[in-house]
């Protein structure tokens, strides 16, 4: 996995596209951002974390001017822009890269498997903080843990290389065969916090208090009741666990939801809050808490419109 390409130049984006530069790999930064894009192209990445600040140079292209090649697609939209950004760089699947995706939310994978095929496909979680300071700046300090795992069992071959390559571009990567349930935990991590701080306009902080803990739990519990019902086992404990953390020992940090609504954009609740109570009502499974948050953030973005 030598030549890596790599969808959205966002705060992730940008730092995986330097990151990976750094330790060998030729990337190319896809995005419909003409202007950063040619500041990218230009300057390459500016970044800063713990072993200081420098700047990356990284090649940088529109999805319509890039035929490879690629040996590995990584998705890092939001997930409302996942397939549309996928169908974008359709024509790189006849050279068949193995496809990843490490998004909140579920269904990412699935807009992969449409364009890649199912047995090409990684999906995982990263627990990074990343945040765009400038145009083409990223900045990152501590912790970088990624778990990540095949699609489908024949996928799961491509997780090894992939890995090797996340390890020397300094991501802590776990590769793992039960990738479905820490995506999931994940996602219930995710859909506990990320709308209330939404709704609320409030940093962690402001839900460490029996109220916010009280939403928090209710939506951990019925993303564990469902991820039940599709035969898969979370741990529950660690889930309220990581919750009680971040309450605890992050209160000012802003959840993504509540940083896309003060920047304008569109929330990715269709594919957290919003999927899990979907997939609720597939299977039968009450998600009243999750679908009320989801619809409080629905009411919230259409007034804005």
């Amino acid at each position: 996995m030598k030549n890596i390409v790599i969808i959205g130049a966002g705060a992730m984006g940008c730092l995986f596209a330097a990151r990976m530069s750094e330790a060998g790999a030729h990337v190319t930064l896809i995005d419909v951002d003409r202007a950063r894009l040619d500041l990218l192209a230009q300057g390459g990445v500016e970044l800063i974390d713990d072993k200081g600040r420098r700047t990356v140079r990284v090649e940088a292209s529109l999805a319509e001017n890039f035929d490879g090649p690629a040996d590995l697609v990584m998705l890092f939209t939001k997930g409302a822009h996942s397939a549309a950004a996928v169908a974008s760089v359709k024509h790189l699947a006849a050279q068949k890269p193995a496809a990843l995706t490490l998004q909140n939310g579920i269904g990412n994978a699935e807009r992969l498997a449409e364009i890649f095929g199912a047995d090409r496909v990684l999906m995982g979680t990263a627990h990074i903080p990343a945040d765009l300071t400038g145009p083409k700046s990223v900045e990152t300090h501590g912790f970088a843990h990624l778990h990540i795992g095949g699609f489908t069992g024949a996928a799961h071959e491509y997780a090894a290389p992939a890995a090797a390559l996340l390890e020397k571009s300094g991501f802590e990567t776990h590769v793992t065969a039960e990738i479905e349930s820490a995506v999931w935990e994940k996602l219930a991590f995710n859909a506990a916090l990320n709308a209330v701080a939404m709704i609320c306009e409030a940093p962690n902080g402001a839900m460490n208090n029996p109220a916010g803990r009280r939403i928090a739990d209710a939506v951990t519990a019925e993303t564990v009741a469902v991820a039940s019902a599709r035969g898969l086992t979370l741990d529950h404990e660690g889930v309220r666990d990581n919750i009680a953390r971040a309450l605890a020992d992050h209160p000012g940090h802003k959840a993504s939801m509540l940083q896309d609504r003060e920047a304008g954009r569109a929330t990715e609740i269709e594919t957290i809050n919003g999927a899990l109570a979907q997939e609720g009502e597939r299977l039968n499974v009450p998600t009243p808490v999750t679908q009320t948050l989801a619809d409080l953030v629905r009411v919230i973005e259409a007034k804005s419109h």
